[in-house]
């Protein structure tokens, strides 16, 4: 090391002493920090208290509200100690106490739907046309005492939540006193009313002119329910604060293909897979449908006014929308109880969504509508509010939504009418989807085909410019022979690329499907979801813990697909490693796609044996007799005539000179 390097180290040295003692903080920064530093965790330490007392508190409600069901005395003594010490108070809304707790459950063609007159909710949504992979009843909304309630202020400034409310109950305006199974007639509707009413003074009886009212209108063969709050002659009883909360819960269980035997970890092998297409949807006014995050707890507190707001599952969903739409902040959350060991539970979602009220009206009603069913895309798309697009149909901007929309959703639904197979209907939307992009694919089939023929000559043309200087000569003679042979690599390239939107269509679409949801296809089970044929005792990482067969087939056409195009390809110029990569990409594909959908597997293999089909096709086609004697008449034909370059060829050719000039320029320097 000479002197200047050992002067440089030294100053180097002395500069980042020089900084430390420059920035280190002063006895007072310090004193002062330590102070915030106590501040803050006295802070911390007042806000784990106050979470754990709300904790506590929602506990003692939620018990309140487990007795409030088997008690119908809450009015008497020790109701009325209890819910003293819970610091739950009706208010004007007290003389409900007295009111039966009655459970109405009402049934249509498509669903069975459980109300309860504590609270005036929903409590239980069971579709009759389908199962979970077990067999049992599908609920989309599941028994919770918090899963519907208004929270508002009355004119004592009471907060009143309305799940703690026994609602008097009425089908059709008559009123209940029990229990009672009713059906919708046929091509009619029935309507369910829960009212609580309010009285002026503690001395006078309920004014039953005077009302909050949560009313349900079902019909004969619908998914949806028309869910109306009525404030009716209660203006003087509610705060003149026009804000009002609307809270909406619901706790989601797993519907779709699992190991039910297993327990614990075991069971939750295949869990990720459902919970990835599980998530919270909401449109803000006047934009598109948004999610919260895919497969994950999330939060997010919103201050634009929005629509609707949608719970979704892989292949069910539950929407609560607004004809005025939800006004003021919203607080929308996906959360996962990690302390529940219930194998069958996925998450729960909530929102608490803002309701403008208007204080001086005599009556005033929130008309709003309910859809419990599946995601299917003409249902959703006929009620013409953007529910389809909680669909996973692709990216909006790589054109792959509106394949899918346009084109595979319209053609699927098609076949569907010949009454096949679903796995048939697969195959043939594949071969005619193979159909229509031949005309893109064949240029690059066929480039391919004519290279392998001019293997001789390309690899004459490496030996005689063989050094990097010579690129630029390499890539004439290169382009002048490929001219010759009829072909370009380039327009093989594009073709392609446009295919990319379909093929990524496809993956979106067919584990999304509700049509193929527990649709068998020779030995699978569920087209919808993975085929096993050995359910293995352990689990491989990426892998999983069973065998596909039909990924298997899929792998092994692959593995050949890449085999047959490399031998293809060879005496070409590729990068280095592409080979490894095209060889790898076979079994990186087994361990992606054993988990994933048959429907998928059976689309990748075919597409697959169609492609090998076209290569064979095209090569027979394309013999080298027929490449050589295009070639000499272009040769003859060009014979005298200068040759024409395209613009690109132009362009490529002034970019090589450019970089061979620097690189003369380098030499001479040196």
């Amino acid at each position: 090391m000479d002197k200047k390097s050992i002067i440089g180290l030294v100053l180097i040295f002395l500069i980042f002493l020089g900084y430390m003692f420059w920035i280190k903080p002063s006895d007072e920064e310090i004193a002062a920090r330590r102070r915030q530093d106590s501040i803050n965790y006295v802070e911390r330490m007042r806000a784990d208290s106050l979470a754990q007392a709300e904790a506590m508190q929602k506990h003692l409600q939620d018990s309140l509200y487990q007795l409030a069901m088997t008690d119908t005395s809450l009015n008497d003594s020790t109701g009325a100690a209890l819910a003293a010490a819970m610091k739950i108070n009706l208010g004007q809304f007290e003389p409900n106490n007295g009111n039966q707790r009655l459970n109405v459950t009402v049934a249509n063609k498509v669903m069975t739907t459980d109300l309860r007159s504590l609270g005036a909710s929903v409590q239980k949504v069971v579709l009759e046309d389908f199962k979970t992979f077990g067999d049992g009843p599908l609920e989309i909304i599941t028994p919770n005492p918090n899963n519907l309630d208004l929270m508002f202020v009355d004119s004592r400034n009471d907060v009143i939540n309305t799940k703690m409310i026994p609602f008097a109950t009425f089908v059709d305006g008559g009123q209940l006193v029990g229990d009672s199974f009713v059906k919708v007639p046929e091509g009619d509707s029935l309507t369910v009313s829960f009212r609580a009413y309010v009285r002026q003074a503690d001395s006078l009886p309920a004014d039953e002119d005077a009302y909050l009212e949560f009313r349900y209108v079902f019909y004969d063969d619908s998914y949806e329910v028309n869910f109306d709050v009525n404030f009716h002659n209660i203006k003087d009883f509610v705060s003149v604060t026009p804000n009002l909360t609307l809270n909406w819960q619901n706790s989601l269980n797993r519907q779709e293909q699992y190991d039910r035997s297993q327990k614990g970890r075991n069971a939750n092998r295949n869990k990720d897979s459902e919970r990835f297409y599980t998530t919270l949807f909401y449109k803000n006014s006047g934009d598109n449908p948004s999610s919260l995050k895919d497969g994950r707890d999330d939060e997010k507190q919103i201050t634009t006014p929005i629509d609707w707001v949608a719970y979704k599952q892989q292949f069910f969903c539950a929407i609560l929308m607004s004809e005025d739409g939800f006004r003021n902040a919203q607080q929308l959350q996906v959360t996962t109880d990690r302390s529940k060991e219930d194998d069958n539970y996925l998450c729960d979602m909530s929102s608490s969504l803002g309701v403008d009220y208007d204080a001086m009206a005599d009556n005033f009603s929130m008309d709003m509508r309910m859809y419990f069913g599946p995601n299917k895309y003409r249902l959703l798309k006929d009620m013409d509010r953007g529910f389809e697009r909680i669909l996973p149909l692709g990216w909006g901007f790589f054109l792959t939504q509106w394949v899918s929309r346009f084109a595979i959703i319209p053609v699927f639904n098609f076949l569907e009418g010949f009454g096949w197979n679903y796995g048939i209907i697969i195959i043939i939307l594949t071969l005619l989807l193979k159909i229509v992009i031949m005309p893109l694919t064949w240029s690059s089939y066929k480039t391919g085909a004519v290279m392998r023929h001019l293997k001789p000559e390309m690899d004459a043309i490496n030996k005689k410019f063989p050094k990097q200087e010579q690129a630029m000569q390499k890539q004439q003679a290169m382009t002048q022979l490929q001219r010759k042979a009829g072909i370009n690599p380039m327009a093989g390239c594009l073709p392609m690329l446009l295919q990319l939107p379909i093929i990524y269509a496809m993956f979106r679409f067919y584990p999304a499907s509700i049509e193929l949801r527990q649709k068998p296809f020779l030995w699978c089970d569920d087209l919808s979801s993975y085929d096993s044929i050995l359910n293995l005792p352990f689990n491989i990482p990426l892998y999983g813990d069973h065998v596909s067969l039909f990924c298997l087939l899929m792998f092994a056409m692959q593995f050949l697909y890449t085999v047959y195009t490399m031998k293809q390809q060879q005496g070409q110029a590729s990068m280095p490693g592409m080979k490894f990569m095209m060889y790898f990409m076979p079994f990186m594909m087994l361990f992606i796609f054993n988990s994933q959908s048959a429907a998928l597997n059976i689309y990748y293999f075919f597409n697959l044996l169609l492609s090998m089909a076209t290569m064979f096709i095209i090569r027979a086609v394309m013999t080298e007799d027929k490449v050589r004697a295009r070639m000499a008449k272009a040769e003859a034909a060009g014979k005298g005539k200068p040759q024409k370059k395209s613009k690109f060829q132009q362009r490529l050719e002034e970019m090589q000179r450019m970089s061979e000039e620097m690189q003369k320029q380098q030499q001479r320097r040196k």
